[in-house]
C-alpha cells in the first residue's frame, strides 16, 4: 500500500505537534485573560470548550480540539460582553500566533526525509493559514512544504475532503497516491472523502480505539512514517 504514495498531507495541532502539551497551559492563561479575574467568567468559558481548566487540559470531546477558528471565535464571543466580535477574533488571532507549540520531532528533519524519498509534503489545519505558517517558520520547517492551507484558506474545513483535494491539486495527485495523517476523527474523515489513504497517530486527544475503524493504519507519531513508507530501507 504505502509504495503507491506519493503525497503526505498532515494535519497540525496534535499530529505535528503534541496537543495537550503545547496548547493546555497557553489556554488557560488565555482564558484568565479573558475573564479579567471573573472566575464564573472564566468557568463557563472552560465548560462550554470542555476545557479542564485544574488540570489544564482539554476534555476529548472538546470542540477546540478538531474546530475552527470561527467555531472557537463563536464558542466565547457570548461570555466576553463589551467586547465585539472583530475584537474577540483580533485577541484569539494574535494569541494563536504568540503560541510556539511542541514538535512531536525535528519536523524540518522529517520533511526533507520525505522530500528527499520524492514525496509532496502539506500541513491542512483547521486553525488559521496565518498561524500555521507562524508555527512552521519557527520551526524552520515552512520551506520544505509544498501546500499549506487553513480553515480560511478557501477550501472548506475538515471533516469536509476540501483540503485534502486541494492539495491533490496543487501537487497533481489523488486519490490513494495520498496518504492523510492526522490525530483526529476530522482528519481521518476528510482523507477517506477524499480516497486517500488515512494514517492515525496517537498524539492528540483521541485514543486508538476511538481512532482505529477509520483508519488505514496507527502509528503512534510522525516520527515513524518513514519507517511505515520504506524510506528508512532506501
Amino acid at each position: 500500500m504505502t509504495a503507491e504514495i506519493k503525497g503526505v498531507l498532515f494535519d497540525k495541532d496534535g499530529t505535528l505537534h503534541g496537543f495537550q502539551e503545547s496548547w493546555g497551559a497557553p489556554y488557560l492563561a488565555l482564558l484568565q485573560d479573558l475573564a479579567q479575574g471573573d472566575r464564573g467568567r472564566l468557568a463557563e468559558m472552560a465548560r462550554v470548550t470542555l476545557f479542564d481548566a485544574e488540570a489544564g487540559r482539554f476534555h476529548p470531546g472538546s470542540p477546540l480540539i478538531a474546530g475552527t477558528f470561527d467555531e472557537a471565535v463563536d464558542l466565547l464571543a457570548p461570555h466576553l460582553p463589551g467586547r465585539s466580535r472583530r475584537e474577540t477574533v483580533e485577541r484569539l488571532e494574535s494569541w494563536a500566533l504568540s503560541i510556539r507549540p511542541r514538535p512531536v520531532t525535528d519536523l524540518a528533519a522529517l520533511f526533507a526525509r520525505l522530500r528527499r524519498g520524492g514525496l509532496a509534503v502539506g500541513v491542512a489545519t483547521n486553525d488559521a493559514e496565518s498561524a500555521a505558517r507562524s508555527h512552521l517558520a519557527a520551526e524552520l520547517a515552512a520551506g520544505l512544504i509544498d501546500f499549506i492551507c487553513g480553515s480560511d484558506s478557501g477550501f472548506g474545513a475538515k471533516p469536509a475532503p476540501g483540503m485534502v483535494e486541494a492539495f491533490g491539486h496543487a501537487t497533481g495527485l489523488g486519490g490513494r497516491q495520498l496518504a492523510v495523517v492526522g490525530d483526529s476523527l476530522h482528519d481521518l474523515t476528510a482523507g477517506r472523502a477524499a480516497g486517500a489513504v488515512t494514517v492515525a497517530v496517537l498524539t492528540g486527544v483521541a485514543g486508538r480505539e476511538e481512532l482505529a475503524p477509520h483508519a488505514d493504519h496507527v502509528l503512534p507519531d510522525i516520527a515513524a512514517l518513514p519507517g511505515w513508507l520504506g524510506l528508512d530501507r532506501a
